[in-house]
Formats: C-alpha cells, sequence, structure tokens
C-alpha cells in the first residue's frame, strides 16, 4: 500500500505526516489491519527497538474532584462507587510505589484528583518524591497534580520530579464538550510551565469518547506540536454512574488503528498504551506493543488492569523485552527537541466508527479495590 510505504519512509526521517496521511490510517479497514500495525512497528523499533518501558501508578488522592470531565469516575457528581480517599502520607505512597517498582515499573505517575496542587499539596507531592526516591534512587517520578501554577512546576523539579503529565484528552474544538470547568488552553499552559521548569513532559488523549475521526487527529497533532516526550493513549473506560457511561464505540482494530496513527505521527516519542487497553483491546494487547514502547503495570487510578504477571508474561511471549532503569527511553536527538515541522494538509471530518451496542463488555470495567487507599496488596 502506497501510504503505508509513505508513511514507513517519513517514520524513519522523523518527518512528520499530513493530517491527510493520518486521517487515512484511522480509514483502513479491518483487510489491511495487519498491514499497518507492520508498518508502524518499523517505525517503533526503528527508534526503540524491542524494548517496553513499565510505568505504576499510585493515586495519592482518590475521588472528589471538583472538575466536570465527563469521562472520569472521580468528577463532580460521579455515581461511580469508587474508592474515595484523602491524600495517602508519604510512607505509603513510598510502600504502593515500591510494589510498582519491584514489578519492574522503571517510572511511578503520582497521581492526585482535582483542579489542580495547592502550595501544601507541592509540599506533600515533594516529600512523596523524596520518600520514593530515597528507597529506589534511579526510578523515574512523573507527577500529576492538574494544573499547575506558576512556580510550581520548578518546585517539584526541585523536589526531584522528572516528568510531569498532563493530557489534551481531546481536540480543541470538542473540549468544551467533555469539560466546562476549565480550558483547552489552561492544559497546554500548564505543559508549557512543565516543559519551562525543565521536567519531561508527557501528555495524551482519551479516544472513545464518541469524537470523529478529525477529531483525534486534531487532538494529536496538538500534542506534537507541544512536544511532549511522551505520549500516554487512553481509551475511554465507561465507568456506570459518568455522563459517557454508553459510550461503548471502540472495536480492537479501531483502537490499534488509532495506536499507529498515533505512532506515524509521532515517531520518537514515547507512546504508551495507558487506560483502558484491557476493556478495548482484550486479547489483541499483544499487537499494541507493535506500536507502542511504554505500558502502565498493573491497575489504574481507579479500575483495576490485569495482573502484573500477566503482563510480564504477554511482552516476553510476544518477543519484547522490558527496559532496565539503566537504559534511555527516548532516541539521543530528543534531548533538545524534535523539530521537523508538522504537515497541514485538508481533510473532511470523519464520523466515528461505532461497535455494535450489543458487544460492549460491561463486564471488563472492575473498580479498584486494592493497593493504595485500602488494606490489600497491590496489583504489580
Amino acid at each position: 500500500m502506497d501510504l503505508l510505504n509513505t508513511l514507513v519512509e517519513k517514520g524513519l526521517r522523523r518527518e512528520l505526516p499530513s493530517r491527510e496521511e493520518a486521517l487515512a490510517v484511522l480509514a483502513t479497514s479491518d483487510d489491511d489491519l495487519l498491514d499497518v500495525v507492520a508498518a508502524a512497528g518499523k517505525v517503533r523499533r526503528q527508534w526503540f527497538g524491542r524494548r517496553v518501558k513499565l510505568n505504576y501508578l499510585v493515586n495519592l488522592k482518590s475521588g472528589l474532584c471538583p472538575e466536570d470531565c465527563s469521562y472520569c469516575s472521580q468528577r463532580l457528581g460521579s455515581k461511580a462507587e469508587i474508592l474515595k480517599y484523602t491524600w495517602l502520607k508519604p510512607d505509603e505512597a513510598s510502600r504502593a510505589a515500591a510494589a510498582g517498582v519491584a514489578g519492574g515499573a522503571k517510572r511511578v505517575c503520582l497521581v492526585a484528583s482535582g483542579r489542580g496542587p495547592t502550595d501544601r499539596d507541592v509540599d506533600r507531592v515533594s516529600q512523596t518524591i523524596g520518600a520514593i526516591k530515597e528507597q529506589n534512587a534511579d526510578v523515574e517520578v512523573c507527577a500529576c497534580l492538574g494544573l499547575l501554577s506558576e512556580g510550581q512546576a520548578e518546585r517539584l523539579k526541585a523536589a526531584g520530579a522528572d516528568a510531569y503529565n498532563h493530557n489534551l484528552n481531546t481536540s480543541e474544538a470538542t473540549y468544551g464538550d467533555i469539560t466546562t470547568t476549565h480550558t483547552y488552553a489552561d492544559r497546554v499552559e500548564t505543559v508549557r510551565h512543565a516543559q519551562g521548569a525543565g521536567l519531561s513532559a508527557c501528555s495524551g488523549l482519551i479516544a472513545g469518547m464518541g469524537e470523529s475521526d478529525a477529531d483525534l487527529v486534531d487532538v494529536v497533532f496538538g500534542l506534537r506540536e507541544l512536544d511532549p516526550d511522551s505520549v500516554p493513549v487512553n481509551f475511554l473506560i465507561p465507568f456506570e454512574g459518568t455522563p459517557l457511561a454508553d459510550e461503548w464505540n471502540l472495536t480492537p482494530q479501531r483502537a490499534l488503528r488509532i495506536l499507529a496513527m498515533v505512532r506515524f505521527v509521532c515517531p520518537d516519542v514515547e507512546v504508551r498504551l495507558a487506560g483502558g487497553r484491557e476493556v478495548h483491546l482484550r486479547t489483541m494487547q499483544p499487537l499494541a506493543l507493535h506500536l507502542v514502547n511504554s505500558i502502565f503495570l498493573g491497575d489504574y487510578l481507579t479500575s483495576e488492569g490485569q495482573e502484573g504477571k500477566a503482563d510480564l508474561d504477554m511482552i516476553a511471549d510476544a518477543g519484547f523485552e522490558v527496559e532496565g532503569t539503566d537504559t534511555t527511553t527516548l532516541p539521543g536527538h530528543r534531548v533538545g527537541g524534535c523539530d521537523s515541522p508538522c504537515g497541514d494538509a485538508p481533510a473532511d471530518a470523519g464520523e466515528p466508527a461505532g461497535a455494535d451496542a450489543a458487544s460492549a463488555r460491561t463486564d471488563l470495567v472492575t473498580v479498584r479495590r486494592r493497593g493504595a487507599g485500602t488494606d490489600l496488596a497491590p496489583n504489580a
């Protein structure tokens, strides 16, 4: 297929595709799916070999968020029966992180619900970062605390944070449809705060919220313009009790096409398979390893993932290897950022490809009841 040959060539040169080419990836048929995966896999292997980076989430504060993000089980007004607890103490968070590190995680992601941290919250998280680094000096720590105020990113950096996560989630044009309590521009500003402080920026998206193909391409091109070091791709987990509980419009095949499109647009960036992979990719998860070079190990913020051992077995069985702490994730040229221009070819908005409602697997959405905030052992 000429399209795929062109995209591989561009990916190997770090040349970005046009919007038209990115849209064409999403429009490919199921008959062409393995060809799409194989093509994007060539680009993935060029920059990351067969390494898979493992990341581990620690939910520092769960639920009771004042923001109204429609996709989130912790949102204002959520009726999802998730765990709710206030800030974990530094030693509690450190123990939770240690379980992930013991399971092979190279990065620990410290997440707290809320609009953004107060200065006191930054102090709490700084103490937690110190406790984690004291026990595991080589582990990367990424903070995800919401919108940052002036100077807060610098304080996290001084405390030992390596990265900051703040996702764009969806296109600027449709952002107001999923959230009204803050804006797309607010999120962009926070990513730039993190970058300005010298933190490695982590920013991604959520697919499966009813968006069009054009929306998906727009948010990925928006991310490429921001130039984060890592791009997590989440697939909506339709929690009962949230406004998007009925949004079951992803198939495993569409999820793989989305991941391939992200890889072509972000060829040399850490693309992370994040929340919702078990729900929407299901038995097709191993194929996704040919597209992404990073996954979360074990559970997510408020939902349970597959067993940590199953993750490790999947990686080994698919012929990949877990990335060690002595290996640099990103290719050397990304130290100074990627300066390749984004393509901007015109394209028409596409309609989302919906799955049959009867195929919705609500049985795969399992609320987290173990790990941080409970007396039960974590999944790692």
